[in-house]
């Protein structure tokens, strides 16, 4: 199964909180972060029950997911061990209600509270309800893909491309996402 899903290429994220007990920071990189639902407005990932990370950011109720660009692949690696101070030398500031950190240089930073926590066999799926979504940058993002990091072939033909998104109006955009979605079984 590994080998097999290990053809599906993700982004990554750091999914961040404050930790109730002590106040500090806790965080942990995933690639298994997702869009749930535009109505409400959900968002998923799934830690493993072995993580130590997790029961914290559960505690806290309230986390950010932190997406990361093509340049924070050293970010993504401190944050994908167990143990240490992850965020030693990291540039973060706090969100919002709550105070997650979220991370310099992020291309966004999705801020939710927990909504649900599901059975999802040797993980759990955590469902956030997002509260605030921000963009913050136009590069490429960091991706994931045989067990290797990666990016995007040319960070012109990205720049090309969220300049063509940028052109459409917000109407249009907003008729064809609804068009989509109509049509979409996902």
């Amino acid at each position: 199964m590994k080998s097999a899903l290990a053809g599906f290429c993700t982004g990554v994220a750091v999914v961040t909180a404050l930790d109730p007990e002590d106040g500090r920071p806790v965080g942990m990189a995933v690639q298994s972060f997702s869009s749930v639902s535009l109505d409400p407005p959900l968002v998923c990932f799934c830690p493993a029950h072995t993580s130590t990370t997790w029961p914290r950011i559960r505690a806290a109720g309230r986390f950010a997911v932190n997406v990361l660009a093509a340049d924070q692949e050293e970010l993504c690696r401190r944050f994908a061990v167990t143990g240490g101070d992850k965020f030693a030398g990291t540039a973060w500031r706090p969100g919002g209600a709550g105070g997650a950190p979220l991370l310099d240089g992020a291309l966004a930073t999705v801020e939710c509270t927990l909504d649900a926590v599901l059975d999802g066999g040797d993980h759990a799926i955590a469902l956030g309800r997002v509260d605030a979504p921000t963009a913050h940058r136009d590069t490429g993002p960091l991706l994931y893909f045989r067990r290797t990091y990666g990016r995007l072939p040319s960070a012109e033909s990205t720049e090309s491309a969220a300049a063509r998104a940028r052109s459409f109006s917000s109407s249009s955009m907003s008729a064809s996402m609804a068009s989509a979605r109509s049509r979409s079984e996902a």
